[in-house]
């Protein structure tokens, strides 16, 4: 299916409505402000998102969890998350995605801290429901905003977006691993939380005072259903009411490719610090790095996602993707040295890279607000049953032979837009 940008037609220049008269010329620049601040917000998530993940060997030990129990503290995040999407999604339509990004991304700071405070399993699950609702809501809220600045600029750059985040992860285990010695895992993750509430309220005030990109926003149905806006990228009035199953079953279609995709991020970024300490005997350092080359290699596969969509076209790309990540991911569950095994990690980042924003921009551009949050609930679905699934197989067959699933979900994960293209 190819991305077309929904977006309200443009008021001819004898309709003066407030919004026109409050745009000044040259929004549409191609990094203005608001494309900035929304990009400092994403890499800020991934940043803060990373700070955990190199923490989870110290977090383990701490509240002396085996892999099934840690798995279902960590199952906790991702409910808070897949709980909070849809009213995230509903808060965009009605308050806009810009402010709701930006009160996400504050109590996602905040929640940041409390993993280190947790000394029991219940503790920690507590802590991470709230972590996961911050979660949750930055990243809905944060993909809203960023479909609105994709239709206004008519432009594939959702990828770009998400290099962002995939870049603050970089940072995030980056740093991470190189004070993994020298600072307390209560002080890290502190340091932290007051260094993502600095960004959110620096990003926030420039995304707040940006003059607004137009609502990608669901039209109607003759019964009240919404699927897709009344018009396309050029004003052009489309039959979106009539195609409202046809657009349901796209969204659908776009949110289990997510969910496939958000599978195997989710396995990575809960799992590979240990499977590369406890499976392959890294130091903490060095497993570490291989998150932080994991991250590196998808921030990489990110920056070159809008050429690459371009250049193959976005179904192809996300299927190439896939299949890279299988074959990587199956490397890096099997290696038995370290260094094939970050290598494996390293092809996992470059394929999945482009997934995840792709098909939550094209569910976007079907459903707006209410698309992104379907599909994004569908896609840290995959986070849901990841952890668990991963934990109870680690118990019973070993954590190199869970990880292979995560081959599966990708390989699925390459074909399914096969199916979304023929519709």
């Amino acid at each position: 299916m190819p991305l077309r940008n929904k977006i309200r037609p443009r008021p001819r220049p004898d309709q003066t409505s407030p919004q026109s008269r409050s745009t000044p010329p040259g929004t549409d620049s191609p990094w203005g402000s608001a494309r900035l601040a929304l990009t400092a917000f994403f890499a800020v998530d991934g940043f803060l998102f990373a700070a955990w993940v190199v923490r989870i060997p110290d977090i383990r030990s701490q509240v002396n969890a085996s892999h099934s129990a840690l798995g279902l503290a960590l199952l906790c995040l991702s409910i808070g998350a897949v709980l909070t999407m849809p009213l995230v999604g509903r808060l965009c339509l009605r308050y806009g995605s810009r402010p709701v990004t930006v009160g996400s991304l504050a109590l996602l700071s905040l929640a940041v801290p409390l993993p280190a405070h947790a000394h029991s399993v219940t503790a920690l699950g507590g802590v991470l429901l709230l972590f996961g609702a911050g979660y949750g809501g930055a990243n809905v809220a944060m993909n809203s905003a960023a479909v609105d600045l994709v239709a206004q600029l008519r432009r594939p750059v959702m990828p770009s977006f998400h290099a962002g985040y995939s870049l603050g992860g970089l940072l995030g285990a980056g740093l991470g691993g190189l004070l993994a010695g020298a600072l307390s895992t209560a002080w890290a993750l502190a340091l932290g939380g007051l260094l993502g509430l600095a960004v959110t309220a620096a990003a926030g005030v420039v995304l707040l005072r940006s003059p607004a990109a137009p609502l990608v926003a669901p039209g109607r149905t003759g019964d009240g259903d919404a699927i897709g806006n009344d018009t396309d990228g050029h004003g052009t009035r489309t039959t979106a009411g009539r195609a409202a199953p046809h657009l349901r079953l796209l969204v659908l279609l776009l949110g289990l490719t997510a969910l496939c995709t958000a599978y195997g991020e989710g396995a990575i970024a809960d799992w590979t610090t240990l499977h590369l300490t406890d499976d392959v005997h890294a130091s903490p350092g060095t497993a570490a790095a291989g998150y932080a080359a994991y991250a590196f290699a998808m921030t990489s596969g990110r920056v070159g996602g809008t050429w690459l969509s371009i250049r193959l076209g976005q179904t192809r790309l996300m299927l190439l993707g896939g299949l890279t990540a299988a074959a990587g991911m199956l490397v890096a569950a099997l290696a038995p040295v370290v260094p094939l095994a970050v290598c494996g990690f390293v092809l996992v980042g470059l394929g999945l890279a482009n997934l995840f924003p792709l098909a939550i921009a094209r569910a976007g551009a079907a459903g707006g607000p209410q698309g992104v949050a379907f599909a994004s609930t569908l896609g840290y679905g995959g986070m849901l049953i990841g952890p668990v699934v991963i934990g109870f197989l680690a118990d019973a067959a070993g954590l190199p032979m869970a990880l292979t699933t995560v081959a599966v979900a990708a390989t699925a994960g390459a074909l399914l837009p096969l199916a979304v293209r023929r519709r």
